[in-house]
């Protein structure tokens, strides 16, 4: 959005995309105020759920998820900070990273090629980034971003019915219940900016975007993370740190 008066410590705004939020409305060193800072609750939920995943030793693959979260998020933080080119790609390329890291943890208990997926996945990502260091993707990146996304969808509805354990499938409606309500913020503060602009308080709809998407995050990894237990016979269950915020407490076999 326009500049909000301040001078900008990092020149024009060159990123192909900016929100609903005047530019350097509080400081000269961050373009977006409330979209840079929206995200420090993302990287909160990622690191108490990487804690969890490494105190109970759980696979490697869910501490790479929550850093990759984390990494997500303070990408996202530099993007808004800065509007420059440059930093948007530290926001969208971790964006597919992450995705492809989804489709790895949801399919490879089935997957009989082992090497296969995962090597596939990685030179996908790699690519991606390269391509995307020299091509300005606009509406395609937002396009490929959602297709990836809903590849994941099915697998996770099959996770879902399979789960008869009634607090896992509430993680799972947590899950849906953020990515929608978060969704629908993204898209009021994409089509409604202009009729926003001219009220006296903007709501913020992309900053509760990074919200929403923060505990989506986590509720989708903390279902993930019972799943796969139930697969390894852990013996998960769900639990509440300060009877607030869920994880997953297991039981290995002492042969594990």
């Amino acid at each position: 959005m326009a500049e909000g008066g301040i001078s900008s410590f990092w020149g024009p705004v060159t990123s192909t995309t900016e929100c609903c939020e005047k530019n350097y409305a509080y400081s000269s060193y961050i373009a977006e105020f409330y979209n840079t800072l929206s995200n420090i609750p993302c990287i909160l939920l990622a690191l108490i759920g990487l804690i969890n995943a490494l105190r109970q030793r759980f696979e490697k693959r869910f501490s790479v998820l929550h850093i990759s979260n984390m990494i997500l998020a303070i990408g996202s933080m530099i993007f808004h900070a800065t509007l420059q080119h440059v930093q948007q790609q530290s926001d969208e390329t971790p964006m597919v990273w992450e995705m492809l890291l989804y489709m790895y943890i949801l399919h490879s208990p089935d997957w009989h090629y082992r090497s296969t997926m995962p090597t596939f996945l990685f030179l996908y990502g790699a690519v991606f980034a390269a391509v995307h260091s020299v091509v300005r993707f606009g509406i395609g990146f937002k396009v490929h971003y959602a297709i990836l996304c809903l590849l994941c969808i099915p697998r996770m509805y099959k996770y879902y019915i399979y789960t008869q354990d009634v607090s896992a499938k509430r993680l799972a409606k947590m899950y849906v219940a953020t990515l929608l309500i978060g969704t629908l913020c993204w898209l009021f503060d994409r089509i409604f900016c202009k009729e926003i602009s001219s009220w006296p308080i903007n709501p913020q709809g992309h900053a509760l975007w990074h919200v929403f998407m923060g505990f989506n995050s986590y509720f989708a990894n903390t279902f993930l993370m019972f799943c796969r237990a139930q697969q390894r016979g852990w013996s998960p269950k769900v639990v509440h740190f300060m009877g607030v915020l869920p994880y997953v407490k297991i039981e290995k076999p002492k042969a594990q």
